[in-house]
C-alpha cells in the first residue's frame, strides 16, 4: 500500500525533527496539544458505546416499547435511528454556538464550558430509564461535543509551532479512534450483564474522560493568536513565551509575536469580521469554506460513521457471529492505522495524503459492495467484506479521518477563523445527523430499501467525487505559518500549483512599507490604518520605534523565563 511504503524511518525522522533555525523548545506546545486533543475521546467514545449499547439485551429490554424483531423486545428502527442521530443533532447547533462563544470568552475558557455541559448530558443518559430522558441527554451531550469539535483543532493549530502543526491536530483524530477502541472493550466488559448496569457502566465512563480534559484545561494557557485579537499584546507575549520555552524579549519570539499581529492588522484592513465576510470576503474567503464544508462533507459520506454507528447491529445482521469481536477488531485498525497519518501529514503533505486515502477508500468500498451483492449471505462475501472494511478503515484512518480536521484548522484567516471553523464543523456534523437518521432505513428491513452490502455503492460512489474535489480545490499548506497561508491564497490561483509555493514576504514588511499583497501601494489613509507605531519617532529621541522596541515597551518590566 502507498501510504504504508511511505512510512518509513526517514520519513519518519523528518517530520518529527525540530528544524535546526527554529529557536526555544516546541515541548510544551506538542504537550498541550496533545492533551488537549483528549478532547476527541468524548465524541469517539459515545460513538463506539452506543453502537454497542444498542445490541446490548439489557438495554433492548429496557427501552423497548413493545416493538419485537428476531431477536425478541427491541427499540424500533425509528426510535434506534432518533437515539443515535439525536447526539449529531445537539453537536451541529453546538459547533455553530462555538464562534460566538470562542472569540468572546477564549478558546480555552469555552472549552471547559464545553466539557461541564457535556457531563450533565452524560448525567442525563446514565440515570434515563425512558427513551424521552435518554434523548434529552444525548442532545446536550451532543452541545458540548460540537463545541469541542470546533475549538480543539481551532486551539492546537493557534498555538502549535509550523513544523509540528499538522501532527497535533491530526492527534484529535487519534483521540477519537482511542475512543472508539475503548468504548468497544468496555462493551464487550458490560454486553454480558442482564441488569441494566451493561449500558449504564459504558455511559458513566464518558465522566472519567470529561473530569480529566476539565482539570487539564484549567491550568492551560490561552492561545497566543486569540489574545493578539483581543488586543491583549502582553498577555499573547507571556502566552508564546511560556509555549515556546523563551525568554520574553527573545528576537524570535518578538518576530514570531510581531508577524501575527501584523497579519491580523492586515486582515482587519481588507474589511470586517462578519458572518457575511465569511462566505464573501477578501482573499477567497469563500473558496475555503467551501473547501473545509466540502472536506468535512465528504469525510462523512465516506461511510466511516455507518461502520462507527451501526457496525456491530450490521454484522449481526448479515449473519457474522460475534459482532462485538468484530467491532473491536475495527475500531482496532481504525486506531492504529491514524499512527501513520499523523507522520505523513507532515512528510507527504495534505493534498496527496488526501488523494492516496480517497483512492484507496473507493477501492475498498467498491469491491465490498461488488462481492456482497453477487454472494450474498455467504461466507465468502463475509470475509471478504470484513477484511476490506478494515482496509477501508486503514485508508480513511491514515488520511481523511485527521487530515480534513487539519486543514480545516489550517486555512482561514484569523478574524474569521472561529466562524469559519463552526460553520465547516457544523457541515460534518449536519452530514453525520443525516447519515445516523437516515441507516436504519438504508439496510434495515425496510420493503424496497434494505441495501444491506449494496450499501457499500454509495459511499464508494462519495470517494471518488472527494479524489476530484481534493485535486480540484485543496491547496497544500504544510510546512508554513497560518499567516503565510493568506499570501499563497492571493498568489495562486489553482490549488493543484499550491504545492510549489514559496513565501517572498512578511506581513511585517507589507506593513512597515505600506504595500498590500498585491504589490500595490497604499494611499496614506490606508497606511496609516495599517500602521499602529512602528515608525512613529519618539519624543525623547527622535528616532525610529522598532517592531521589538514597540513589545518590550508594551510588557514594561515583565520579565518570564521558561
Amino acid at each position: 500500500m502507498a501510504i504504508a511504503m511511505a512510512w518509513h524511518r526517514p520519513t519518519f525522522a523528518m517530520a518529527w525533527h525540530k528544524p535546526d533555525n527554529v529557536a526555544g523548545s516546541s515541548a510544551p506546545a506538542i504537550m498541550v496539544g496533545l492533551f488537549v486533543a483528549c478532547g476527541g475521546l468524548l465524541f469517539g467514545y459515545d460513538t463506539g458505546t452506543i453502537s454497542g449499547i444498542l445490541a446490548m439485551k439489557a438495554f433492548r429490554d429496557q427501552f423497548s416499547t413493545g416493538y419485537a424483531d428476531s431477536r425478541g423486545p427491541n427499540v424500533s428502527p425509528a426510535q434506534s435511528s432518533q437515539i443515535v442521530s439525536i447526539l449529531s443533532a445537539g453537536t451541529f447547533f453546538g459547533a455553530l454556538l462555538a464562534a460566538p462563544l470562542g472569540d468572546k470568552l477564549g478558546r480555552r475558557k469555552s472549552l471547559i464550558i464545553a466539557v461541564a455541559i457535556f457531563c450533565f448530558g452524560v448525567l442525563l443518559q446514565t440515570l434515563a430509564m425512558h427513551i424521552p430522558i435518554l434523548l434529552s441527554g444525548r442532545f446536550i451531550a451532543g452541545l458540548g461535543v460540537g463545541v469541542v469539535s470546533v475549538l480543539v483543532p481551532l486551539y492546537q493549530s493557534e498555538m502549535a509551532p509550523k513544523w509540528i502543526r499538522g501532527t497535533l491536530v491530526c492527534a484529535y483524530q487519534l483521540a477519537i479512534t482511542a475512543g472508539l477502541l475503548l468504548a468497544a472493550i468496555v462493551n464487550i466488559l458490560t454486553q454480558g450483564q442482564n441488569s441494566p448496569n451493561a449500558f449504564r457502566i459504558p455511559l458513566a465512563m464518558q465522566f472519567l474522560w470529561a473530569g480529566i480534559l476539565l482539570l487539564g484545561l484549567v491550568l492551560l494557557p490561552e492561545t497566543p493568536r486569540y489574545l493578539i485579537k483581543r488586543n491583549l499584546h502582553t498577555a499573547a507575549a507571556l502566552s508564546l513565551s511560556r509555549l515556546r520555552r523563551l525568554d520574553i524579549t527573545h528576537p524570535a519570539l518578538i518576530e514570531e509575536l510581531a508577524e501575527i499581529e501584523a497579519n491580523h492588522e492586515y486582515e482587519l484592513s481588507l474589511g470586517p469580521s462578519t458572518y457575511r465576510d465569511v462566505f464573501l470576503g477578501s482573499p477567497h474567503l469563500g473558496r475555503r469554506i467551501l473547501t473545509g464544508c466540502g472536506l468535512q462533507m465528504l469525510q462523512q459520506l465516506s461511510g466511516c460513521n455507518f461502520i462507527f454507528y451501526y457496525g456491530t447491529t450490521f454484522f449481526e445482521r448479515i449473519g457474522i457471529k460475534n459482532p462485538f469481536i468484530i467491532q473491536l477488531i475495527t475500531n482496532i485498525v481504525n486506531f492504529i492505522s491514524t499512527l501513520p497519518g499523523m507522520v505523513l501529514v507532515e512528510s507527504l503533505g495534505r493534498r496527496r495524503l488526501l488523494i492516496i486515502g480517497a483512492s484507496g477508500m473507493a477501492f475498498c468500498q467498491l469491491i465490498v459492495a461488488s462481492v456482497g451483492t453477487a454472494l450474498p449471505d455467504s461466507y465468502t462475501a463475509n470475509m471478504v467484506l470484513i477484511v476490506f472494511v478494515c482496509c477501508y478503515l486503514f485508508f480513511f484512518a491514515a488520511s481523511w479521518g485527521p487530515v480534513a480536521w487539519v486543514v480545516t484548522s489550517e486555512i482561514y484567516p484569523l478574524k474569521v477563523r472561529a466562524k469559519s471553523m463552526s460553520i465547516s464543523t457544523a457541515s460534518n456534523w449536519l452530514l453525520n445527523f443525516a447519515i445516523a437518521y437516515g441507516t436504519p432505513y438504508l439496510v434495515g428491513n425496510a420493503p424496497g430499501l434494505n441495501l444491506q452490502a449494496r450499501v457499500f455503492f454509495v459511499w464508494g460512489t462519495f470517494c471518488v467525487i472527494s479524489l476530484a474535489f481534493v485535486w480540484c480545490m485543496v491547496y497544500e499548506t504544510s510546512k508554513i505559518s497560518l499567516e503565510q497561508i493568506d499570501e499563497m491564497y492571493e498568489r495562486v490561483d489553482h490549488a493543484w500549483n499550491s504545492k510549489s509555493f514559496q513565501p517572498s514576504w512578511s506581513f511585517q514588511e507589507m506593513r512597515d512599507e505600506g504595500a498590500s499583497a498585491s504589490g500595490i501601494q497604499l494611499t496614506e489613509h490606508e497606511e496609516a490604518r495599517r500602521r499602529t507605531g512602528t515608525s512613529t519617532s519618539t519624543a525623547d529621541s527622535g528616532t525610529t520605534m522598532t517592531e521589538e522596541d514597540k513589545i518590550i515597551a508594551q510588557l514594561g518590566d515583565v520579565d518570564l523565563s521558561y
